[in-house]
């Protein structure tokens, strides 16, 4: 007889496994102290959040069968031994100075355990909420776009009290223990099992999806737009994350205090735009929500190219975050949309490819382009059509797209 469990606490589990693996995002905290750990360059040690980034994509689109397959329980205990053994591995590469198993530790195998952690509650979360899958796919996520608020400064705390080494050993062993405790409570809802022997079929949502192979959603054009959209807006997203402090000092004169007060606000948003635009894509629909993200964000991208007024740039910033969390926190919901819930963990982990490439792409392009312009502006506005051609994308999906 399956324990019956709450489904808040389902969140909750959710929330822990995501708050743990978001730290990836507090990584421009570490980079200094391991520049002058280990004496390499920025870019160097950049390499390592590049990489953790690519093998989460890569990761979760491959593994999201065998997610599927084996359910949240063991998908997330494996997620804490590979994130776990990740941080602890680069503990162990920083005290033998050591690039190469930086590279091997932080970015392969905890960039596993992050692409296995993030995919594991998703599945899970839209069965417990049928109705609200926005909301329940926005509450996990949310944790993720949160974490680098707590992990940030709880790890300069531990650097300056017990050195860098250590930071990783301790963190290391507490993302364990949380993520562990996490899986352990996630399950499917008792009504699922029910369904699936032909008991209760009263209690299920009307108006189900056709329930989709990662196969059969894979042969559809839209799977790939999808994948197009969630590309172009990581890419451009991640891109502004990477140098937004920076351009903020270089563009309209914030001194280093204020532009780092401001990527923390940056922190809050990209969290809080994560649950709000989630919950909204449960009223007006997941189509719409992605059709309003790309009009606010050309708009944004291109003024922004050209402001010069603190006040307008940081607000234009912090609409262009919120957007770009949501796009995140939407995605499952909109694939559970169109393709059911039978094999959502494995078609989002294809989705997330994405993110991997553009975890490199981003960054890379907007380096490039603002060495050879040397301003953002070109950057700014070259983004601006990208997301034109999202917004193009969008609308077919709502006119010629299925459910």
């Amino acid at each position: 007889m399956q324990q019956r469990k709450n489904k808040w606490l389902i969140v909750l589990a959710a929330i822990g496994i995501h708050i743990s693996i978001g730290s990836v995002y507090a990584w421009s905290v570490l980079t200094r102290p391991i520049m002058e750990t280990m004496g390499f360059t920025m870019q160097q040690v950049t390499w390592a959040f590049s990489l953790a980034i690519l093998f989460l994509g890569t990761s979760a689109g491959f593994l999201g069968t065998w997610v599927e397959r084996h359910g949240p329980r063991v998908s997330g205990l494996v997620a804490a031994a590979c994130f776990g053994s990740g941080m602890l591995g680069t503990a162990w590469a920083l005290s033998c100075q050591s690039l190469t198993m930086l590279y091997l530790c932080y970015g392969v195998i905890g960039g596993v355990g992050l692409g296995v952690g993030y995919i594991t509650p998703v599945s899970t979360l839209v069965k417990w909420f049928p109705n609200n899958r926005g909301l329940a796919t926005g509450l996990a996520i949310m944790g993720f776009g949160f974490a680098s608020l707590l992990a940030g400064p709880l790890m300069q705390m531990l650097i300056a009290a017990y050195g860098l080494v250590n930071n990783f050993i301790i963190m290391g062993c507490v993302y364990v223990v949380v993520i562990a405790c996490s899986a352990l409570y996630l399950e499917p809802p008792q009504i699922n099992v029910q369904a699936a022997k032909g008991t209760h079929k009263a209690q299920l949502p009307e108006n189900l999806p056709r329930q989709y192979t990662v196969k059969e959603a894979m042969r559809t054009w839209e799977f790939y737009a999808l994948w197009l959209v969630f590309f172009l807006n990581i890419t451009c997203g991640i891109a502004l994350l990477a140098v937004a402090s920076p351009m903020a000092q270089e563009v309209i004169g914030m001194t280093p205090m204020a532009a780092a007060s401001m990527v923390g606000i940056i922190g809050i948003l990209n969290g809080g735009g994560r649950i709000f635009w989630s919950t909204v894509s449960d009223y007006i629909g997941r189509k719409n929500t992605y059709i309003v993200f790309f009009v606010i964000e050309v708009l944004a991208f291109y003024l922004l190219a050209g402001v010069k007024d603190s006040l307008a740039f940081q607000l234009l910033l912090f609409i262009i975050i919120t957007c770009y969390g949501g796009g995140f926190s939407c995605m499952p919901a909109y694939l559970s949309d169109l393709y059911g819930t039978k094999q959502l963990s494995a078609i989002h982990g294809r989705v997330l490819t994405a993110w991997g490439l553009a975890g490199i792409a981003g960054p890379l392009l907007l380096s490039v382009l603002h060495e050879c312009t040397h301003s953002y502006t070109v950057p700014l506005y070259f983004f601006s059509g990208c997301f034109v051609v999202s917004l193009v994308v969008a609308v077919l999906l709502k006119l010629k797209g299925g459910k």
